[in-house]
């Protein structure tokens, strides 16, 4: 159940006499005379600014819609009582807007929303029907990811027999990547007919989807010698130089044992760029794992634990219909999302998550 007016308004009073309480704390001689605990007071204080103001502001607006029903009550000339309900509906409509804005101040900010994202799909069950899948939800995200503007820059991949992925990594670069594409983690099925299947049985196939988002270089600092670089021949279709030119590129990171390759690129120096890149992404989503494993047992059922391993998602093609299990809803015309309209599915997602957020941080 999402969080009531009431317990969000409970909440901005809580914060208000907090907010109220810092100024006092600055102002007084022994704070001041301490510049480090003056500091991290001043922060606290900075960070609820925006949520108090706007709170008074819509304390304020309600007290001018009191006044006005007031006044309607009062009133006798046709003319007036126009012009008063007209004001109150406007008061109305700034409240609505005012009460929008502050739930939206009080849902914590994901500090990785407007990153830059690498991507990696792999076939799970389903043999070569499971790897032309993954193929089919590449073409998905870089459909989706040119009608938004962003770029797609492969970095390896693994085809199929059948013209399918065994596994694909990507970098999807564009403001706001991380922030839509960190819904699509996670197990994906798909049910339907595969091409191969002369007898026309429905079969059930799967891919994984991991979305990483990519670390700034203060996130993750790896230290040279503990990187292990190997160069080798570039093979496997697309590879314009296949066994002509070492350019292909394997980093392993030592002390964990992660490794990342790249051969997409013609240059050395390309596909070393485009390998570490991906194995800071990898470290960054390890570290947050590690960090996230700490957060209490009540804390991950408020905000769900976000698993790449949970199933998200059923791809139903003999009924047009794709089911996403975490919302527990239904989206039809398969079609068109396959090829890439995913705004609806996503911004469903998004309410669900800001409703959680927003619940967690009431508590």
């Amino acid at each position: 159940m999402p969080p009531t007016e009431k317990a969000i308004l409970e909440k901005l009073e809580l914060l208000e006499k907090r907010y109220e309480e810092l100024n006092r704390l600055m102002a007084d001689p022994d704070t001041v005379r301490d510049p480090q605990r003056l500091q991290t007071l001043a922060q606290e204080q900075a960070g609820l600014r925006d949520k108090v103001l706007k709170f008074r502001d819509y304390k304020k607006t309600r007290h001018n819609m009191e006044v006005t029903e007031a006044m309607l009550g009062n009133a006798t000339e046709p003319e007036m009582m126009t012009l008063i309900k007209d004001e109150l509906a406007s008061l109305k409509r700034r409240q609505e807007e005012l009460f929008r804005q502050i739930r939206q101040l009080l849902i914590p900010r994901d500090p990785n929303d407007n990153r830059n994202v690498v991507m990696e799909i792999r076939a799970g069950t389903g043999g070569d029907e499971a790897s032309i899948f993954a193929a089919d939800l590449f073409r998905m995200y870089s459909r989706y990811a040119q009608a938004r503007g962003w770029q797609i820059d492969v970095v390896d991949v693994s085809e199929s027999s059948v013209g399918g992925f065994k596994e694909i990594i990507f970098q999807v670069n564009g403001k706001g990547a991380f922030s839509r594409l960190k819904f699509e983690r996670g197990v994906h099925r798909v049910q339907r007919v595969p091409v191969t299947e002369a007898s026309g049985r429905i079969h059930t196939s799967t891919a994984t989807v991991a979305v990483l988002p990519e670390p700034e270089d203060v996130d993750i600092t790896i230290d040279p010698d503990d990187i292990k670089m190997e160069f080798f021949r570039s093979g496997g279709a697309g590879g314009q130089n296949v066994n002509k030119v070492t350019t292909a590129v394997r980093l392993t990171h030592i002390p964990t044992g992660i490794v990342a390759s790249c051969q997409d690129e013609r240059s050395q120096l390309r596909n070393r760029m485009k390998a570490m890149a991906v194995l800071k992404a990898r470290l960054y989503d390890l570290k947050q794992r590690a960090h996230n494993a700490e957060i209490t047992e009540t804390r991950r059922a408020q905000i769900g634990s976000g698993e790449r391993a949970e199933k998200i998602r059923t791809y139903n093609f003999p009924q047009d219909r794709i089911t996403d299990h975490r919302i527990d809803m239904s989206f039809h015309n398969l079609p068109d999302i396959m090829n890439g309209n995913l705004d609806e599915l996503i911004d469903a997602l998004a309410i669900r998550e800001q409703a959680q957020l927003l619940e967690a941080s009431l508590a």
